[in-house]
């Protein structure tokens, strides 16, 4: 970076009076984090208890449609303006081409029915993706050993459709498929959904950090092979612009990169390119590793919470997704 003058001598230039008290490090911090940056992510599930400890996710619950609509209560209290729901059904609706997925009777829509009866001012993003549906584990339709990209599309549309028709603000693509965004937009648009807002996940990476969701929604059991063939290659940055200009080209309102601390350098270079609001998501992985460290006294919680969050506006992030969520809002609230 070139400075645009060049540096006073020291003794005359003593960066650490900017430094000095808590109030004048506040006074001229660059970048603010509050509530309003944070989206609270909710594993939800179809069984009869309310919570159920997610075993790789310590502090993690799956939560029934009821407790749902509480934590989605406790978030506007905290000032958090949306939560995102993922579900996990049991394997017994999981098929090869994932029908549960659009059951307007099924999970997610009654969670969502849920969530907006008992907080209606809540804003409620839902995940578009075959994955926790389908009995092979993948984000679309498997033909032999094959995910069939245009096949995928219209089950994809489907499922978009049916979570808007339950009320979702927001429908957000995490599958990866080529055109997938201008597939839900029509199918929205042809069924008055104008307003109905996309959040694709425009740049996910096939990553390791994923595993704990995983195991959280019951989909790693389930998965054959992985999934390189269409997430993206951890190698490649500028592959990355090129799918979030399609993305925005086809109808997505917002653009997500995924995961978060390990690609802070795709955030800034999306943010910067297009200036589209970006978002990120500090995945399963990065909350669990964080958590394992702070349970052997490695880290601080609070301030290593803080410390990330931070991490990721400064990046260029207008929000983030985080298991953390609730805890941050507390201690900024603080």
């Amino acid at each position: 970076m070139t400075l645009p003058f060049p540096p006073a001598p020291y003794p005359l230039a003593r960066p650490r009076r900017l430094r000095s008290s808590p109030w004048v490090r506040r006074l001229v911090a660059e970048t603010t984090l509050t509530p309003a940056d944070l989206i609270w992510p909710l594993i939800v599930h179809d069984g009869t208890e309310d919570r159920i400890p997610v075993p790789s996710m310590p502090g993690v619950d799956r939560l029934s449609p009821k407790a749902a609509a509480e934590a989605a209560k406790e978030a506007l209290a905290l000032g958090i303006p949306m939560i995102a729901l993922f579900p996990h059904v049991d394997a017994s609706i999981k098929d090869a081409i994932g029908t549960g997925a659009t059951d307007p009777d099924g999970l997610i829509p009654d969670c969502i029915k849920a969530v907006k009866d008992a907080c209606p001012d809540i804003g409620v993003m839902t995940d578009v993706a075959l994955d926790c549906y389908t009995d092979h584990g993948h984000d679309g339709v498997l033909e032999g050993n094959r995910i069939a990209n245009d096949a995928s599309l219209e089950r994809l549309a489907e499922q978009a459709f049916i979570q808007a028709h339950a009320g979702a603000d927001v429908v957000a693509p995490s599958d990866m498929m080529d055109g997938r965004v201008q597939a839900i937009r029509e199918a929205l648009e042809a069924n008055g959904f104008h307003d109905t807002l996309i959040l694709s996940y425009a740049a996910k990476y096939a990553s390791a950090f994923y595993g704990p969701y995983r195991d959280a929604v019951g989909s790693a059991k389930q998965l054959t092979g992985d999934k390189k063939t269409y997430q993206m290659d951890y190698a490649n940055a500028d592959e990355a612009l090129k799918e979030v200009a399609m993305d925005i080209a086809e109808g997505a309102d917002m653009v997500m990169v995924k995961p978060g601390m390990p690609y802070l350098d795709i955030v800034r270079a999306v943010s910067e390119t297009f200036r589209v609001p970006t978002f990120a998501y500090q995945v399963s992985g990065e909350y669990a590793m964080m958590q394992a460290s702070v349970a052997r006294g490695w880290l601080d919680e609070d301030r290593a919470i803080l410390e990330t969050l931070h991490g990721f506006k400064r990046a260029g992030c207008a929000g983030v997704l985080s298991y953390f969520a609730p805890k941050a809002a507390r201690l900024l609230g603080a």
